[in-house]
């Protein structure tokens, strides 16, 4: 310990050293803990010691306590013991996940008639009976008479003003659009391709295979390229990695693959042609380069960056893939279930309210804290200080 205070105290500058000495000189006849307590104040105010200790703790960060290394052996031993109950507990969890997978893929199938019948409604094969279109208005939107007669007249006299549209035009394009994860994605020039889309799908594994789903995006004859299927297939881990069985918490999307589109000579929009000029070093005459480079699109989702199996990947790869599985996830869970809701926006809507609460939430916090100080006797509205932006200039 001598050694360590010597050393500590050999990188002190010189003036501070002068200090630290003159107040031992000083306190002399103190008591040996107030000297210490003066030396450590001393010492503290260098800075050279205190970046070699601030270095010292985020070295610590994160790292065992050492109250492991302390325990007997005895009582490491029945650790261990635990800690191999909870592999066992990974390997049922992953089970558990497994039963989850039949179940997601058994509704799945009760679902799928009724998507079926909504992308029927969607692209004009199926027209719904009066019956069907009637929607129960909450009570708090009820209409009167005269207002349903009104409003019921001005919607015939803008039918009779306009051709009457096949099914629900641009439904699945007005749904990306709604959606910020997905209208990020969209590019100008993608929007006459999406208009043509149909009905996107979800289809599981088949039972004994490895887990994994697929989006199935199902367009119409059109002139951007000759697919009418266009497919994502993301494949997900469902057990505990050997090397790690503690990181284990439910299936994870291990990689994705997506398909090959079949673009029309001309259309691709995943690509874009640039002219660059290029000037000779001897002669100094300037040409013009024609090159082709990506371009910008949501259809490069269709090809994600390709993993080879246990590669290391970049920032940036890890970024994209993190992105891409977040997207699949999303269209999966929430676009494909609830289209319609997106459609309308009220399913953007109640995301926004959930916000709303907490900003709610928020304001009573501060409200209620208003009126305590309010309700204190000592309160003197002369001693609140104004939050700094809100002090005049």
């Amino acid at each position: 310990m001598a050694d360590i205070d010597n050393k500590d105290q050999a990188e002190i500058d010189p003036a501070d050293m002068e200090d630290v000495e003159e107040v031992e000189e000083e306190e002399t006849g103190e008591d040996e803990n107030s000297k210490a307590r003066q030396l450590t104040v001393q010492m503290m105010q260098n800075p050279q010691i205190l970046a070699a200790l601030q270095e010292r703790l985020d070295g610590l960060n994160g790292s065992p306590s050492g109250y492991m290394e302390s325990l007997p052996k005895v009582v490491k031993r029945r650790v261990n013991a635990l800690k191999n109950l909870q592999v066992k507990c990974a390997h049922i969890e992953a089970k558990f996940y497994e039963e989850v997978h039949e179940l997601e893929r058994k509704y799945a199938a009760l679902y799928q008639p009724f998507f079926d019948q909504r992308s029927d409604i969607v692209k004009a094969a199926y027209e719904p009976t009066d019956a069907e279109c009637e929607w129960k208005i909450d009570e708090e939107e009820e209409l009167t008479d005269e207002m349903k007669e009104k409003a019921k007249l001005e919607e015939e006299k803008k039918d009779e003003e306009k051709e009457d549209p096949k099914g629900i035009p641009e439904f699945w394009l007005t749904v990306f659009k709604n959606v910020d994860l997905l209208s990020d994605m969209l590019q100008e020039h993608d929007e006459p391709i999406l208009k043509h889309l149909q009905d996107i799908k979800v289809k599981f594994s088949d039972p004994g295979q490895p887990m994994s789903f697929t989006l199935e995006f199902l367009f119409e004859a059109n002139d951007f390229f000759t697919n009418t299927l266009l497919t994502k297939t993301y494949k997900m881990r469902a057990e505990p990695d050997e090397s790690d069985p503690f990181s284990f918490d439910g299936p994870e999307i291990m990689c994705c693959t997506g398909c090959t589109i079949e673009w029309t000579k001309g259309k691709n929009v995943t690509l874009k042609t640039i002219k660059k000029k290029q000037k000779h070093k001897g002669r100094g005459t300037v040409r013009t380069v024609t090159k082709t480079v990506p371009n910008d699109s949501f259809f490069n989702f269709f090809t994600p960056p390709d993993v080879p199996e246990g590669a290391e990947l970049d920032e940036d790869s890890e970024a994209v893939l993190a992105a891409d599985f977040e997207i699949g996830h999303f269209i999966r869970e929430r676009i494909v279930p609830r289209a319609v809701l997106y459609f309308t926006g009220e399913a953007i809507e109640d995301d926004d309210d959930d916000y709303d609460e907490e900003g709610e939430e928020a304001d009573d916090e501060e409200g209620e804290e208003e009126a305590d100080e309010e309700n204190d006797p000592d309160y003197d509205p002369k001693d609140a200080v104004p939050p700094a932006e809100c002090k005049q200039q």
